[in-house]
């Protein structure tokens, strides 16, 4: 499983960015994919998971009803709407696919710069 993030960018406070992650190779093995981030000087956290079989969600404290996960079937695509952004928010985000083939498996996008700056 391959994974390409974009739609990274700088915002200001208050404003909305959205995320996507386009997975090509194996996808049918991909039983869930998780969106983490990573702000300078500090650990990656999850952010924001969803599974593949019954489009469940879950989030982080911090983000609920700020970020949305949400995916496209038909695009191999997932997303992550983030809206209210603040400087806290700053970071490198991820994608990560969750698959099983032979053996339970991972796989990370290249991470797309998120910076809430005035």
């Amino acid at each position: 499983v391959q994974l390409v993030e974009s739609g990274g960018g700088l915002v200001q406070p208050g404003g909305s960015l959205r995320l996507s992650c386009e997975a090509s190779g194996s996808i049918s093995s991909v039983y869930a994919m998780d969106w983490y981030r990573q702000a300078q000087g500090k650990q990656r956290e999850l952010v924001a998971s969803i599974t593949i079989r019954t489009d469940t969600t879950r989030y982080e404290d911090s983000v609920k009803c700020l970020f949305t996960i949400s995916r496209d079937r038909a695009k191999n695509t997932m997303y992550l709407q983030m809206s209210r952004l603040q400087p806290v928010d700053t970071a490198i985000y991820y994608c990560k696919a969750n698959y099983y083939l032979d053996a339970f498996r991972t796989a990370w996008g290249q991470g797309t710069q998120v910076t809430v700056t005035s």
